[in-house]
């Protein structure tokens, strides 16, 4: 159930981040060029005024292989004299859902040729305490404030997720609040969403009506026909962004040229596009999804990877066994994460939003056939 209050969703995201900057002596921005992040940046400039603080503190992990017209963007907002930019691009790694025989990109690796060049004024060295992106943001206040009180505002909202709203409603992060996180349990660093209620229509709104800047490839996409919803200015061999390198070769040929030198398995998306995701009709030579499903596990998957895969399929094989419409799905969910080199099982999150939990059963269809 949802309980509506009496004020509009940008009245209560200025109560929401002004509650923030009352109640820590650390307020950071989790900047990544997108228009959720734009309007977090935008909403908390306009309170750290307010609050008469001179510069905010806005961090971006930099994951290199991103478009250039975002990181144009980006070094615009770093170089903002209210903006304490900290600009990371360190060594981290990443899955490169392009390739299954080179499945990681390693960001900035020493001794590689990048992308692009690093910023003059960028953070190089990898203090964080883990090469992966996705523990990045939670091991930055540690690694930069220590033991300080810090709350980073983030643009996680709800409306992308059921189980989002649900995370976001549901327990306790600070002093009632539920519209975020605790990062370390031993240590006051909190990760908070201000527009966890808002629409994209609200969040479009708001950039409108303020007049604020935001990425030009928004404006791009749309022109090609990109709905709105699915817009992605993030990294470009992330497991839900390789569609958009369709549109990389003609948007940004440099871009194109240079992540194709970085990246095995890149042009190979881009020459069969809609066929490097599972197909809408069962190929003929199979005669259910499973056995498909287990083609590709035996045959496309690297070696190393497979019994990976092979595990996490047998736990959510005997999980939803007993909802027919759930497993419908869920091997369809599955081949998409081998096509696209899904290990951690992104693909998974909306499935799950969908259908739930369900308790285990017997009689699990087609079982996995290794061979």
């Amino acid at each position: 159930m949802r309980i509506y209050l009496n004020e509009n969703v940008l009245e209560a995201a200025y109560r929401r981040i002004r509650w923030v900057f009352d109640k820590f002596q650390n307020v950071i921005v989790a900047f990544s060029g997108g228009k959720d992040s734009t309007v977090i940046l935008n909403l908390a400039l306009d309170v750290a005024r307010e609050k008469k603080i001179d510069r905010l503190p806005v961090v971006f992990i930099d994951q290199e292989a991103e478009w250039q017209t975002a990181i144009d963007y980006i070094r615009d907002v770093m170089s903002n004299p209210r903006v304490n930019p900290y600009w990371l691009q360190i060594p981290i790694k990443l899955f490169n859902s392009t390739s299954q025989t080179d499945p990681w990109l390693h960001c900035w690796e020493p001794g590689a040729e990048w992308i692009r060049p690093q910023e003059p004024n960028s953070y190089t060295e990898n203090v964080l305490g883990t090469d992966r992106f996705s523990r990045a943001f939670s091991r930055f206040p540690k690694a930069y404030f220590r033991a300080e009180p810090v709350a980073i505002l983030g643009g996680v909202r709800a409306e992308e997720s059921p189980a989002r709203l649900r995370a976001l409603t549901v327990a306790n992060t600070y002093q009632g609040e539920t519209w975020g996180k605790r990062l370390d349990p031993k240590l006051p660093h909190y990760t908070f969403y201000p527009i966890y209620d808002w629409s994209y229509t609200d969040v479009w709104h708001a950039i409108e009506s303020h007049r604020w800047a935001y990425c030009a490839l928004y404006d791009q996409m749309y022109q090609y026909g990109v709905p709105l919803r699915s817009m992605r200015v993030s990294n470009l061999h992330h497991e839900t962004a390789t569609e958009f390198l369709t549109y990389l070769q003609e948007l940004e040929p440099q871009t194109w040229n240079a992540v194709t030198r970085r990246l095995a398995g890149v042009n190979t998306v881009n020459q069969m596009q809609s066929s490097w995701y599972c197909p809408k009709e069962l190929p003929w030579m199979f005669s259910d999804w499973w056995e498909y499903r287990d083609h590709i596990l035996n045959t496309i998957v690297a070696p190393e990877s497979r019994e990976h895969y092979r595990k996490q399929f047998q736990t959510y094989d005997a999980n939803y066994s007993r909802h027919q419409p759930a497993m419908d799905r869920l091997v369809k969910v599955q081949i998409s994460m081998m096509l696209v080199n899904d290990l951690e099982g992104t693909k998974l999150t909306p499935f799950r939003s969908v259908y739930g939990s369900y308790s285990r059963g017997a009689g699990v269809r087609g079982g996995i056939r290794a061979v």
